[in-house]
C-alpha cells in the first residue's frame, strides 16, 4: 500500500502575500481523494521533530531562535514566512513525515509527503521558504538508528539543494545529487556530490535524456538502500519561477524512470514534494499529482 503523508496542520493559513506556495497541499490531497487514486487509508498524520531530531541537524542557537519566536528579522527576511509558533510546529511535523516516508518506503517501496523538500534549510539559518532541512534530518535519523547505510538523494527541483548539498558534505553515507536550472536561485550553489548545471529553456527532451544517463549510473555506483527523491514541478515552462521548459507528460516520464530505476534495484523511495510556483494552480496541482498517480501505478 502506497502510504502519503498528510495533516491538518499542512494547511496551516498564512498572510496572503505567501499564500501561493503553501496552497497547492490541501489541494493535491483533495483531488488525488475525490478522483479515487488514493483513500482515507493511504493517508497518515504524522509526529513532530522531537528538539533531540532537530539537533541531529540544526544548531542549537537555531532551534533556540525558531522555539522562543526570536529569530533576527533579516534571518526571517531570508526564509520569506512570517514567524509563528504555528509556523515551526508546521515545519516539525512535515520534517518528521519525510522521515516516517522512508520507514513506509522500507515497507511498501515507496511513500510520499504532500509537502516537504525544503532542501534551502542549512544547519543554523533557512531560506528559500525552508525551515527544517528534511531530507537532511531523515538521512541523519535513518544513520544514526540503523534503518539505512547508503542513502541517495535524487533532487530534481529547479533550485539547487544547496542547504542539503551543504549540509551532507562531510558525510560520506549521504550521496546528493542535484540537476537544476544553472541560472536560478540560489545564485551562490554549494557543491552537491553531482551537480548538473542546465541551461534555460532544456525541454523534456533533454531532460530526460541527461536523466536516463545520470541515474542509472549513480545507482551503480552509490549502491543505495534508500532513495530520497524530490518531484518538484518548478521545472515546468509555465513556472514563473522556473526558467526550464518541462511538459506535465515530460515531469510524468521524470517521475517514472526515477520511480522504475528504484524499484528494479530494489530501493525504498520517498518522495518529498519541492518547489511549484506556475501562474495558474491547477497545473501545479495537476503536475503533482501525476507524481502519485505514477506512484499507484508503478507500486500498486
Amino acid at each position: 500500500m502506497i502510504k502519503v503523508a498528510y495533516s491538518d496542520i499542512f494547511k496551516y493559513d498564512v498572510p496572503e502575500r505567501h499564500r501561493f506556495p503553501m496552497q497547492k497541499y490541501p489541494m493535491i490531497a483533495a483531488r488525488l481523494l475525490a478522483e479515487g487514486t488514493l483513500t482515507q487509508a493511504n493517508f497518515f498524520a504524522p509526529q513532530r521533530l522531537s528538539e533531540d531530531e532537530i539537533l541531529t541537524t540544526h544548531t542549537q542557537r537555531y532551534w533556540q531562535h525558531l522555539k522562543q519566536q526570536t529569530l533576527p528579522a533579516k534571518d526571517a527576511r531570508a526564509i520569506g514566512f512570517e514567524m509563528t509558533p504555528r509556523l515551526v510546529e508546521r515545519e516539525r511535523v512535515i520534517a518528521h513525515g519525510t522521515y516516517e516516508c522512508a520507514l513506509f518506503a522500507k515497507q511498501f517501496g515507496v511513500a510520499l509527503n504532500i509537502a516537504g523538500g525544503t532542501h534551502h534549510a542549512f544547519a543554523d539559518h533557512g531560506e528559500g521558504f525552508c525551515v527544517f532541512n528534511d531530507v537532511a534530518v531523515a538521512s541523519n535519523l535513518l544513520l544514526a538508528r540503523g534503518q539505512a547505510t547508503q542513502i541517495l538523494t535524487v533532487d530534481l527541483d529547479v533550485h539547487q539543494g544547496n542547504g542539503t548539498a551543504h549540509l551532507m558534505a562531510n558525510e560520506p553515507r549521504v550521496f546528493t545529487f542535484s540537476m537544476h536550472g544553472a541560472k536560478n536561485y540560489p545564485f551562490r550553489k554549494q557543491a552537491s556530490d553531482l551537480d548538473i548545471d542546465l541551461p534555460n529553456e532544456t525541454g523534456d527532451e533533454a531532460y530526460l535524456a541527461i536523466l536516463m544517463e545520470t541515474l542509472p549510473r549513480l545507482i551503480a555506483k552509490v549502491k543505495p538502500d534508500m532513495l530520497f527523491y524530490q518531484s518538484a514541478v518548478d521545472v515546468l515552462a509555465t513556472d514563473k519561477l522556473g526558467k526550464l521548459a518541462l511538459t506535465r507528460d515530460g515531469c510524468a516520464k521524470r517521475d517514472a524512470f526515477v520511480f522504475s530505476q528504484a524499484k528494479a534495484h530494489g530501493i525504498p523511495v520517498a518522495v518529498v514534494m519541492g518547489g511549484g510556483y506556475s501562474e495558474n494552480i491547477d497545473d501545479v496541482v495537476e503536475a503533482h499529482c501525476n507524481t502519485f498517480r505514477m506512484a499507484k501505478r508503478l507500486y500498486e
